[in-house]
């Protein structure tokens, strides 16, 4: 599969497509679903599938710190899209210029001129040009005028509409299962893991610390049931189940909120400055403060039996 980092990388011969275009945030299952058509109504014609995303997400460009928590970075966004079978993924620098193109400028710059567009498939509720006055009917009137055609698409999977506002807020009430369901997998938070104060060490749990992106959709403080991900040099295809806790430490009076994972066992493990990630499968118990260190280590063997059941 191609990967082209803005329009300016597709090859001049690249030849007439069928185009799907969106944020894809998260790539849950209604994704999935349009690009999977336009996969298809590719093949079906002879022609090849291009996927168009954007970086940054645009409400951070029109209204700067308005946008979303993110689902699922550009990198990650960019691994599932290329997973779903499409031909070339584009993602386009999305810019303040970008945002004041008039609707017919945008379809003949991106669609025509550069990609050559033979048919587009984008959601129902899909939004262009200066101020989102482009819509689907729009797009089809542009069609008409240079020569491809378009359909919009409900975001919808076995019967079930999804969106992206609808796994955020299943995330801020911890409903992590309902999450993967929506997405098709379960929900991914990644980052760098650095050192933070040790004291799973030494109660006998050492944990990876992550340092996740500005603006990650981190699920609700809790303890999670899951697994710990890497693949790096000293990692490679490294999957552990883990005990996932996200919050401030409440009982040794911390204020910043975190994300660690214990892999289940494993003692043994040099993870500082590795990038990681850990998929979440169930929550198990809310945060709590503790009137003791032992009683907080009690409860954290319980945890670790609990988490192992599920993960097993």
């Amino acid at each position: 599969m191609r990967r082209w980092n803005g329009l300016d990388e597709v090859p001049a011969e690249w030849g007439r497509s069928v185009i799907t275009i969106g944020v894809f945030d998260g790539v849950h299952r209604g994704h999935q679903r349009i690009v999977g058509t336009a996969v298809e109504e590719a093949r079906r014609r002879g022609l090849r599938s291009v996927v168009i995303t954007f970086d940054p997400h645009p409400d951070e460009v029109v209204r700067p710190g308005t946008h979303p928590p993110l689902l699922a970075g550009t990198g990650r966004r960019i691994e599932l899209l290329e997973g779903l079978g499409a031909d070339a993924v584009v993602v386009v620098p999305f810019t303040l210029e970008l945002s004041k193109m008039a609707p017919d400028d945008f379809v003949q710059s991106v669609l025509v001129d550069r990609l050559h567009a033979a048919h587009v498939i984008v959601g129902e509720d899909f939004r262009f040009g200066h101020k989102a006055k482009g819509d689907v009917a729009l797009l089809r009137e542009l069609g008409d005028k240079y020569d491809f055609t378009a359909e919009g698409m409900p975001l919808v999977a076995n019967d079930d509409t999804i969106s992206s506002t609808y796994i955020r807020g299943r995330l801020e009430a911890g409903e992590v299962e309902a999450a993967a369901r929506a997405l098709g997998r379960p929900h991914r938070v990644e980052g760098v893991v650095v050192r933070g104060h040790q004291r799973g060490r030494a109660l006998g749990f050492p944990t990876a610390n992550l340092e996740t992106p500005p603006q990650s959709a981190i699920p609700a403080d809790g303890v999670y049931a899951g697994w710990l991900v890497c693949d790096s040099d000293r990692y490679p295809d490294f999957r552990w189940p883990a005990a996932i806790s996200i919050g401030t430490n409440p009982t040794f009076e911390g204020v910043e909120r975190t994300v660690e994972a214990y892999a289940l066992d494993r003692d043994d493990l040099d993870l500082y400055g590795e990038h990681m990630a850990v998929d979440f499968t169930a929550r198990t118990r809310d945060t709590l403060k503790f009137d003791s260190v032992e009683a907080l280590v009690d409860q954290m063997h319980r945890d670790v039996d609990k988490i192992r059941e599920i993960t097993s």
